[in-house]
This record gives C-alpha cells, sequence and structure tokens, in this order.
C-alpha cells in the first residue's frame, strides 16, 4: 500500500513506538489520528507533527474507542492504516509474598494489551473494507499490532504481560483469514528490548542485562527501528499474517 495520501491510526501514538510510526508516515506523505490516554501527550504530539490530530481514548472502553475511531472518520473521511502500540506492563509472580496473584492486576494487562488492541483494530477494519480497493492486489487496508519477545520467552514475573503479548501473536492469522475477504492484510511486530518509557522505568540492572542477551547490535533497539518495519509492512503487499520479531536476536533467558 502506498503511505502518500493515506490515514493512519495509531494507539499509543503520543510516545515511543507509536509515535516513531507517527513521525515515519507523515514523513511519507500520509496523515494520522493520534490515540492516546494521555490528553495532553497527545495533543503536543499532535502538533509537533502538524499532520496529525489528537484523540483520547482508553483502549479498554469499547465505547471510548468508537467514539474515538467516529471522530478520525469525521475529520479524516476514512482510515487505511491502523498501528497498535498502546499496552501496559508490571511485573507479578503467579504466586508471591500475599500470596496468589490479585486476579484483576492480571486481567487490566489482559484488557489493555490484548482485548484493547482487538477492539481498536476490529472496528478499524470494518471501515477500512468500505475504501476503494488499491492496486494489483485490492488492498483496501493495513493493521499492525504489537506483541513482545515476551510471547515466546516471559522471564520471572512476566506471567501476565506475556500472556497478554502471547494472545497478540496467537490472533495475527485468524485475523488475517478473517479479513481476507476485506482485503484488509494484519501483521505483527514482536519487538525486543526497546528505548522507551516502558523500559525507562526499569532499573539500570534490569535495562543491562537484558541488554547483554541481545547478540547485534549490542544496544536496546531504537522506535525509529519499529517504524521503519512498520513502513515496510505497509508497503509490501506479501506480507499477511506474520509475527516478526525485531530483536537483535536476543533469546531472553528466565531471568
Amino acid at each position: 500500500m502506498n503511505i502518500k495520501g493515506k490515514i493512519a491510526v495509531i494507539t499509543g501514538g503520543a510516545s515511543g513506538l507509536g509515535k516513531a510510526t507517527a513521525k515515519s508516515i507523515i514523513a511519507k506523505g500520509g496523515r494520522v489520528a493520534v490515540l492516546d490516554l494521555n490528553k495532553d501527550l497527545a495533543d503536543q504530539t499532535a502538533t509537533e507533527l502538524i499532520e496529525a490530530k489528537a484523540y483520547q481514548v482508553d483502549v479498554t472502553d469499547d465505547d471510548s474507542v468508537k467514539r474515538a475511531l467516529a471522530a478520525v472518520i469525521s475529520d479524516f473521511g476514512a482510515i487505511h492504516i491502523n498501528v497498535n502500540c498502546a499496552g501496559v506492563g508490571a511485573s507479578s509472580r503467579t504466586v508471591g509474598k500475599d500470596g496468589a496473584l490479585d486476579l484483576s492486576k492480571f486481567n487490566f494487562i489482559i484488557q489493555v494489551n490484548l482485548v484493547g488492541t482487538f477492539s481498536v483494530l476490529s472496528k478499524c477494519a470494518a471501515f477500512m473494507q468500505l475504501n476503494k480497493p488499491e492496486g494489483e492486489s485490492s488492498e483496501k487496508g493495513v493493521i499492525i499490532n504489537t506483541a513482545s519477545v515476551a510471547a515466546f520467552e516471559g522471564q520471572i514475573g512476566d506471567v501476565a504481560y506475556s500472556a497478554s503479548k502471547a494472545g497478540v501473536a496467537g490472533m495475527t492469522l485468524p485475523i488475517a483469514r478473517d479479513l481476507s475477504r476485506q482485503g484488509v492484510r494484519i501483521c505483527t511486530i514482536s519487538p525486543g528490548v526497546f528505548d522507551t518509557r516502558m523500559m525507562a522505568a526499569s532499573s539500570d540492572q534490569v535495562r543491562d542485562s537484558l541488554t547483554a542477551m541481545v547478540q547485534h547490535p549490542k544496544r536496546m533497539g531504537l522506535p525509529t527501528e519499529f517504524a521503519l518495519l512498520s513502513e515496510q509492512i505497509v508497503e509490501n503487499p506479501y506480507l499477511n499474517g506474520e509475527t516478526i520479531r525485531l530483536d537483535g536476536g536476543i533469546r531472553v533467558a528466565a531471568e
């Protein structure tokens, strides 16, 4: 799909991976709807990027998602690309000092990372199917989700986060099959250790230990590298139903 002139909805678009992807799409001639829970940061990002507009959204609230996407359609007229970067992480063991993991904590991470991702992508796809088919492949839309290498190699304390990201990876192929008749493609990116606000909240010891597991280049990934892969997924019409690791060859040990 040619990015020029296309409308992209990016959740978690006010910072990190989402913001880098928004910049990349705008540089290619697209326009962006920045969806984020943090309204002030979303407004700031949209002002900075110019070819963007901010929308506050809580991806765990179905009505909030519906309102935000209805506003996007009203403002832009269509949705062609959806990149889902909204997510949360927290370290909690199955059984800790206070006993079994509080189910509400487990459920919150699942609701944001997995259910919230599906809520947004499914509604975006419903709008995408109305688009005019493009090119020899008759494409109408492209969806990109964000999983994590934790979906496959979760560390101690990653039970909820890993479960949520494994769900994102696991639903990729079924969604590709579901949306094939609508002319909508979907891929998932599974980042390794990336230089984002979530990783910045970790201790130096945690960051250093994870970076040590990266093969090459021996550093954290950059949001611009996530954005570059997102570009390539949008532009390559034969990428579909795939979960792609973007991790410098990291294979995460237990702890």
